[in-house]
């Protein structure tokens, strides 16, 4: 068993008020394997988008750390640390959060230009990617111009482009109807056979549930064992 990311007693709060302090995660350690799809569920508010931005590098813990790859994430400044996810994080949110200037190819792109891959191979690499999605007759289309079902699978793309060691996604499915839904999911899968992909998804989907490797439930900022 091998495992690509290990997080060690996790811990954050927010102040809702100078005297009201609301403790969202309450000394969280976990593993991750390699190659296995890891869903986390739990409660609205049971802090499992805190966590996944947390271990993702996107946030910051009061207490604890985040070691990917043999390097611990939160010793990095912010420069290295913005290379590091670039390089080895992929993240898909609920809301996809595409580029709407740019097309489906140049969103994808844009993390390999800013690997430093030229134009050119950047955007050949996106157009395969494409096609791996049945989107390779949307390539020019912005995000307007696509369905929600579409900008997703437009999103895991962008995540999955510079072959990251581990793809986080905050309720993928959250705001697609069950058709578009059942895709996604079959995408995950497809994706973690064809390129060994490792992913920790937050969702409430059941269906998302079933097919998951591994099940981790938070409640009340806490693992449940």
């Amino acid at each position: 068993m091998e495992y690509i990311l290990s997080a060690n007693n996790i811990c954050k709060s927010f102040f809702k008020s100078k005297e009201k302090k609301i403790d969202v995660l309450k000394g969280i350690s976990l593993e991750l394997e390699l190659n296995k799809i890891t869903v986390l569920v739990g409660a609205s508010g049971s802090g499992k988008s805190t966590l996944l931005h947390i271990l993702s590098g996107l946030d910051k813990p009061d207490n604890g750390e985040v070691i990917i790859k043999n390097t611990n994430i939160f010793k990095l400044n912010d420069d290295k640390l913005s290379k590091f996810r670039n390089n080895n994080i992929g993240f898909v949110f609920q809301f996809h959060h595409l580029l709407p200037e740019f097309t489906a190819v140049e969103n994808i792109a844009i993390p390999q230009m800013i690997k430093g891959v030229t134009l050119r191979k950047a955007l050949k690499l996106a157009d395969r990617l494409l096609e791996e999605v049945g989107l390779g007759n949307r390539i020019h289309h912005k995000p307007a111009e696509l369905s929600g079902g579409e900008q997703q699978r437009v999103a895991v793309m962008r995540a999955l482009v510079n072959n990251p060691a581990i793809i986080f996604a905050d309720e993928p499915t959250g705001n697609l109807d069950s058709v578009n839904s059942e895709i996604l999911n079959s995408l995950f899968i497809n994706l973690k056979e064809k390129f060994g992909s490792t992913f920790l998804i937050a969702t409430h989907n059941p269906e998302l549930v079933k097919l998951a490797d591994i099940v981790i439930e938070i409640k009340d900022g806490i693992i449940k064992s």
